[in-house]
């Protein structure tokens, strides 16, 4: 099929090769504009982009697409059989929606109609939740609320991180989406309305980075660090310097704490076995730690050049 590529990270490239190596005509790939990162604002080409540049496919990367008159009339002229939107982080008008005879078809990174909406993968981890996987989906005007074509559940480690996820997630979503587009061509794609029983999974903010141990569980902090990392990181102060949590764990076995000891108080500290925090309603053992302008390293590591002594609190 004659197929428009939309998509920008790591996650949608995979689909973009996956479709590309299927032997599908890739007409145009749009991709967000090159953005300026680092000290030395070097200019970033998405994911997406380097392989479109790889294998010579024509690349689109509009500002804006909505009331972009010039862009959606060129999409219109390329007719598209199909249009496959995988994470490309703008929201397509019922002018474009409506131009590819098979309709425009997006690859979501949840078990629609759960976790609708921009980061259903580190909504999952956050929550705790068990199980997650990938839904295929005729795309119409709503966020994330069209007609669902196939589905593949897979479930979530107790220690795994959204980046783990993420990556075993975004090769599912691109067999998913080449299965999809067989069914299509085929004739045999279901249409499976999602229904009303959704919940959301809004974009992420930096507010909700900062460990709250007063308030927050000890699981909550542990899926907090999974579900924001490698995004941001969860942070907190120890001395007035802000320190990066990467990873933790719960200790589950008995270890002796004190009635007066506050949430947040390092409870046991040593480069040999680690670093123990008492929280709301139990014990976190912090395994990677990162020191203002310093670089992300194992605690016991970290522990053998930076002393922190039982009775310190993080806040």
């Amino acid at each position: 099929m004659k197929i428009i590529f939309m998509g920008t990270p790591d996650f949608a490239k995979e689909s973009l090769e996956a479709i590309y190596n299927d032997g599908h005509e890739i007409i145009g790939v749009v991709t967000n504009p090159d953005k300026q990162q680092g000290r030395g604002m070097k200019i970033i080409k998405s994911p997406v982009k380097e392989f479109a540049l790889l294998k010579e496919l024509k690349i689109y990367q509009p500002e804006k697409v909505r009331n972009n008159e010039t862009f959606i009339e060129e999409i219109r002229n390329l007719k598209p059989d199909v249009i496959c939107v995988v994470a490309y982080g703008k929201i397509l008008p019922k002018e474009i929606l409506d131009i590819p005879q098979f309709g425009c078809i997006n690859v979501h990174g949840s078990l629609l109609p759960k976790y609708r909406g921009a980061a259903p993968i580190q909504w999952a981890v956050i929550n705790g939740e068990t199980t997650t996987g990938v839904t295929t989906m005729y795309m119409d005007v709503g966020m994330d609320t069209g007609d669902m074509i196939l589905k593949e559940e897979v479930s979530i480690g107790n220690d795994e991180t959204t980046g783990e996820l993420w990556d075993r997630l975004s090769k599912i979503g691109a067999k998913l989406l080449v299965e999809t587009l067989h069914k299509i061509e085929e004739g045999t794609a279901p249409r499976i309305p999602q229904g009303n029983d959704f919940t959301m999974a809004p974009m992420l903010n930096k507010e909700m980075s900062k460990i709250d141990w007063e308030n927050q569980t000890t699981n909550q902090i542990k899926n907090l660090v999974r579900g924001l990392n490698p995004i941001m990181g969860m942070y907190t102060y120890l001395k007035n310097k802000k320190i990066k949590i990467w990873k933790v764990d719960i200790l589950n076995e008995k270890f002796p704490i004190e009635d007066n000891m506050k949430n947040g108080e390092v409870i046991f500290s040593s480069p040999k076995e680690g670093l123990y925090v008492k929280t709301k309603d139990g014990i976190l053992k912090i395994l990677e730690i990162q020191a203002e302008n310093s670089k992300r390293m194992n605690i016991k590591d970290f522990l053998r050049g930076n002393f922190i002594e039982v009775g310190e609190r993080f806040n």
